[in-house]
């Protein structure tokens, strides 16, 4: 950036990037010919043609190799901002670009920083007006069953007993369902801000969480996890408590579209260089073709459990850009309706 900025303060290139770059390759180019000008004009009075050839050929290369030098300096700011817009995009680090430069180059800087400030407000005023509504929501669920326990507590027929028992437990679901959906929003948020480092996870404590964290579910159900964990440990680059909740999630999914008392099978292995955590159920299924709509955010195939478990539509997209950002890859397959499903995590255990 030294060179860039040195040069925006020269007047004729302040304005255009080209002009900076023409006027870098024009210097370059001349630099030989001056060069061999000198070479003839005050050396020797017996210079050989071979000689001012050799000269010639040295001084040209060497020019060459300055200017291209100078030029990938000049690109520095077109990098920067590369490297800012992706960083935003891929880690959401928010870069600080310099903005008081009016060329081409500056401008695409400067346009860049406003459109990720402007990016960011947007989010943040979404995520409070999000937890604003949800907030009042709640307060209105609750009022609700507020509301319905205070008529049960009254001497009632058994029609409105049973009415205020049905709005009770309607609220109660609804109270539950949105704050779990609020509780996926924030993880959503401190998850496109966390960054992980390489770690080694050990596979026995990790599935002893998981399964203790789901053992109230897969009780109701009478649903058994059978674990088969080939791999001990392995290094990845994800912490344990983000791939607990990647789990916890996944096989909470195979749980929720999985038929009572049955099985729900967990695979860990290794094949060549890729680890392999694989679940799979004999639930619902569904149409290998729709697969990729399973992972978007508040997904159309969105739907209740085989036991009406109510589903938020964001849990497996929360999976997939927690695996995604920490260099893996999460997929599904079934052979379709009420034929099971298979949902597979993949590491790449060489890049960590």
């Amino acid at each position: 950036m030294q060179l860039y900025k040195k040069l925006s303060r020269i007047g004729f290139l302040k304005n255009s990037y080209a002009f900076k770059f023409l006027f870098v390759a024009f210097i370059g180019i001349h630099i030989p010919l001056i060069g061999l000008l000198f070479f003839v004009l005050y050396g020797s009075k017996a210079i050989s043609s071979d000689s001012i050839l050799i000269f010639a050929l040295i001084t040209t290369l060497l020019a060459t190799a300055v200017t291209l030098f100078f030029l990938k300096k000049l690109i520095k700011p077109i990098e920067l901002a590369s490297r800012s817009l992706i960083a935003y995009r891929k880690d959401r680090t928010i870069p600080s670009l310099p903005t008081n430069f009016s060329d081409e180059a500056g401008l695409l800087m400067s346009n860049i920083q406003e459109s990720i400030a402007d990016n960011e407000n947007f989010i943040i005023e979404k995520q409070d007006l999000v937890y604003l509504l949800s907030h009042d929501l709640r307060n209105f669920v609750g009022n609700s069953k507020s509301a319905a326990l205070l008529i049960l507590e009254e001497e009632s027929s058994d029609y409105i007993k049973e009415l205020a028992e049905l709005i009770a437990q309607s609220s109660s679901e609804q109270f539950h369902y949105i704050e779990r959906f609020i509780t996926l929003l924030k993880e959503q948020d401190q998850i496109i801000k966390r960054n992980s480092q390489v770690s080694l996870i050990q596979f026995l404590p990790v599935f002893s969480m998981v399964a203790k964290q789901l053992d109230q579910v897969l009780v109701v159900k009478n649903i058994k996890l059978v674990l088969s964990i080939d791999v001990k440990e392995a290094l990845l680059k994800i912490d344990d408590d983000l791939l607990i909740r990647v789990l916890v999630n996944v096989i909470d999914n195979a749980i929720k579209f999985s038929y009572p008392d049955s099985e729900i099978e967990v695979h860990v292995y290794l094949d060549d260089s890729k680890l392999y955590l694989k679940v799979k159920d004999t639930g619902v299924g569904f149409d290998q073709k729709q697969s990729g709509e399973l992972f978007k955010k508040f997904t159309k195939m969105s739907m209740s459990g085989t036991s009406n478990e109510p589903s938020t539509g964001i849990g497996l997209y929360l999976c997939k850009k927690i695996v995604e950002r920490h260099n893996g890859v999460i997929d599904a397959e079934s052979s379709g309706t009420n034929k099971g499903a298979t949902f597979s995590i993949v590491f790449d255990t060489k890049k960590g």
